[in-house]
């Protein structure tokens, strides 16, 4: 039999309840506040060393189509890290050495298809674009036989495009640390500046007239 003892406790337990489930709400309501508006700033903030990089994307903006449909345009250009890998030769190189030019950074394999699919693309864009302003910066990350990505490039007739590799494929990593790495191919348009202007996963046909467009928008100032 209940008495009226039992029934002060029921509802000092169901108080008690009420005030930890509303504490633990408030904590996570409070949470998500901080979290949400931390991702808000994180999309809007401008990188001051990019500021200069927003026109560019603007005008890049509306001719992403056709055979470029799938590139991502920065909203908020950023700099990027600068990716360290190496010549034909061996010697070190990294995107610093690339400052005061516009680039167009492959990471490709032996391995996947898609990206020896469209390796002929991105030599003919090179052969067509490249010089002192702008270059196809095409990096093979194959990690064994490192003799099998030049004689695949030279079976293929793939002439255009200097010879960049990193058998660590580090460059890889670097890039899906901070997101822009999904899958192979990855390419990036990076301006003079290093900072990115759009980037896609996947393969595109580069030497289409959309890409050209699109990289020759990259390339006015």
């Amino acid at each position: 039999m209940n008495g009226p003892h039992d029934a002060a406790r029921r509802t000092t337990r169901k108080r008690v309840a009420v005030i930890v489930l509303g504490g633990v709400v408030g904590v996570a309501v409070g949470l998500a506040g901080v979290y949400g508006i931390g991702r808000l700033t994180g999309n809007a903030a401008l990188d001051p060393a990019c500021k200069g990089s927003v026109e560019t994307t603007r005008r890049m903006a509306p001719l992403v189509r056709g055979e470029v449909a799938a590139v991502s345009v920065a909203n908020a250009p950023k700099s990027l890290p600068l990716l360290a890998f190496k010549d034909g030769g061996g010697a070190a190189k990294s995107l610093a050495d690339w400052r005061g030019r516009t680039v167009l950074v492959n990471l490709w394999a032996t391995w996947c298809v898609p990206c020896r699919k469209e390796m002929p693309a991105l030599d003919a864009l090179q052969a067509k674009l490249g010089g002192t302003d702008f270059e196809v910066v095409s990096i093979n990350i194959d990690t064994r036989d490192t003799d099998k990505p030049k004689d695949w490039l030279r079976n293929v007739g793939i002439h255009a495009l200097a010879y960049y590799a990193d058998n660590s494929a580090r460059v890889f990593q670097d890039l899906k640390a901070i997101g822009k790495a999904f899958g192979m191919p990855t390419t990036l348009i990076i301006d003079t500046n290093g900072c990115e202007l759009a980037t896609l996963a996947g393969p595109a046909e580069w030497a289409s007239d959309d890409a050209i467009k699109l990289v020759t928008a990259a390339l006015r100032k």
